[in-house]
């Protein structure tokens, strides 16, 4: 955020407060190498003028456990949260990155009472840039002529659109026949599996993920504070959009200033619409024992 120059003033708020007080200490320090940035440690009082709160808080995953597996424990915690900062009059935007994300951006938008539009998760933004990256590794190309989405829970179910890839303006599959004709399915298939595992590799090497979602989550508060109007993989409430109702899950989605503008149905192929369908159908499940879902 501060290398960035993305925002005027963070707060930095957590039940350890003497550690706040020493990242807050530490973060100042790297001002004159950064953007002019206002920090300090707070309390939930706060978030009475905030633009964005972002949750973080919550168990972290362990190695051998599901992101579905923290429903229970994280949506407790979740409570406590959401009533504080609303408690403060928070009449913001909230950005939601602990797992199960898409279960909890649900829980945050139940329990504020805020519109919709304003409770976003980071959904499958991470995912979606573990895909493009390996894409543009496995051609030897600029990660930004890589154009692709995973969608679905940010998590087991989650899928690739084959339909939609492309590399620059060709479809993945006529660009690999013209200039990686060695390459088969198999090839994209098993990367998808590494995309979609890559959080318990890493966890089981260094404990938990830390850069990358950090990267995505300015990404994400940048394309808020500057009215953007950016298309990112996020988990937003379903609608209807994609014959799918009542849950939050990633899709790609328009952001601005007023969080949420308008879901992006992207065309999908039969077999991509029944995995996106198996997807919700795992999340409406795994939330039944904390929410009532129709």
């Amino acid at each position: 955020m501060i290398n960035q120059n993305i925002t005027d003033e963070l707060v930095l708020i957590d039940l350890n407060k003497e550690k706040t007080e020493g990242d807050v200490m530490d973060l100042n320090h790297g001002i004159p190498f950064g953007s002019p940035t206002k920090i300090w440690a707070g309390t939930y009082d706060d978030c009475r003028d905030a633009d964005i709160v972002v949750i973080t808080a919550g168990a972290n995953q362990k190695p051998g456990e599901t992101r579905l597996d923290l429903i229970s424990k994280n949506a407790a915690i979740f409570k406590g949260i959401v009533d504080e900062v609303m408690a403060a009059s928070f009449d913001g935007i909230f950005l939601i990155a602990t797992n199960p994300v898409d279960v909890l951006s649900y829980a945050v938008w139940k329990y504020s009472g805020l519109p919709a539009e304003r409770v976003i998760g980071s959904g499958t933004i991470l995912d979606t840039a573990r895909f493009r990256f390996m894409l543009s590794d496995y051609f030897q190309l600029d990660v930004r002529n890589v154009h692709g989405y995973i969608i679905g829970e940010h998590g087991d179910t989650e899928l690739p659109v084959w339909s939609q890839a492309r590399i620059g303006s060709e479809h993945i599959h006529r660009f690999m026949e013209k200039y990686k004709p060695e390459g088969t399915q198999k090839d994209l298939d098993d990367m998808f599996i590494n995309v979609r595992d890559a959080a318990y590799h890493i966890i089981e090497k260094k404990g938990a993920t830390h850069y990358a979602i950090a990267m995505g989550l300015t990404r994400l508060t940048k394309t808020i504070l500057r009215n953007e109007h950016s298309i990112l993989t996020v988990s937003t409430l379903m609608q209807g959009e994609y014959g799918l109702d009542d849950l939050y899950i990633g899709i790609p989605a328009i952001v601005g200033k007023s969080g949420i503008q308008s879901v992006v149905e992207i065309d999908l192929n039969e077999e991509e619409k029944k995995q996106l369908t198996h997807s919700a159908q795992v999340l409406k499940k795994a939330m039944e024992p904390v929410f009532e879902v129709e």
